[in-house]
């Protein structure tokens, strides 16, 4: 091997061993840049400093507001909402996305009513749950279980429709019956694709959720906070309080991400 070469590779060798201790550093270059850059135009006066406060300021005032407000009770309130209707959601969804997914015909009776409600807008259903519910709770957690519903449903039936033609036929040479195929193969062959939908349903929820507090009648919950900072211009209450739903919703997801690694595991082999 001639020096160039050695050279090179001891080269290699050094990076190889460098790399793995920055790459922590890699997931933090995005949040930073934002906050810098929301920093650069904090204080250049673009945008006057009553409508955007500078990331110091908003920061502080959340962790005060966490710590002795009551910022923490309304994002209990909004993630105890968004639980409850993704859990009515996902036990409503499920089962009838495994049934309709093993059912062509079953599933082509209900395919447009699925298509239509899951492709409107759910804050077009708002007032229409107003009629059925009235302002209260209820109201808020219908409306986002109602769209949870549908995404999982669909989700959960696609995943059924779309299971791995040889395993099902693996099952039935070895004299599985059509129940045992329904429960050990169609229901296992479905959970990948139906993880996706439970997260995209958890996120859906904490939308609406959020959407419903701000423009029906609450006096709790994340969303009140913010469109009652932009009624008053307490802005620094309202950044705050569109800081927290994010990270609420950034938490729930790698949640599910992690639940998805460890329990479907054996997706893709």
């Amino acid at each position: 091997m001639s020096a160039s070469t050695e050279r090179l590779a001891a080269t290699s060798r050094r990076f190889s061993l460098r790399r793995p201790r920055l790459s922590w550093l890699v997931p933090v270059i995005g949040p930073v840049a934002f906050i810098a850059l929301w920093e650069a135009v904090s204080v250049s006066h673009v945008v006057r400093a009553v409508l955007l406060p500078s990331p110091v300021d908003t920061l502080g005032y959340l962790f005060n507001a966490l710590l002795h407000g009551t910022m923490a009770t309304d994002a209990l309130v909004t993630i105890t909402r968004t639980l409850i209707a993704f859990a009515i959601g996902a036990l409503l969804g499920v089962p009838l996305g495994v049934a309709f997914g093993s059912s062509v015909r079953l599933y082509s009776s209900v395919e447009f009513l699925v298509d239509f409600f899951r492709s409107m807008p759910a804050s077009a259903l708002i007032p229409l749950f107003i009629l059925f519910f009235g302002i209260a709770d209820i109201n808020k957690i219908a409306i986002a279980g109602f769209s949870v519903f549908l995404i999982v449903m669909f989700n959960s039936a696609y995943g059924v429709m779309n299971a791995r033609k040889s395993r099902l036929l693996a099952a039935k040479v070895m004299g599985a019956s059509p129940f045992q195929m329904f429960r050990d193969v169609l229901v296992f062959e479905s959970l990948p694709q139906t993880f996706v939908g439970l997260r995209n349903g958890i996120s859906t929820a904490l939308v609406i959720v959020v959407v419903a507090e701000m423009f029906i009648g609450s006096d709790q919950g994340l969303g009140y906070r913010i469109i009652e900072g932009e009624q008053i211009l307490h802005v620094t209450d309202m950044y705050a309080s569109i800081i927290v739903a994010g990270l609420i919703g950034y938490v729930l997801n790698m949640l599910f991400m992690l639940a998805d690694k460890r329990l479907i595991h054996w997706n893709g082999k």
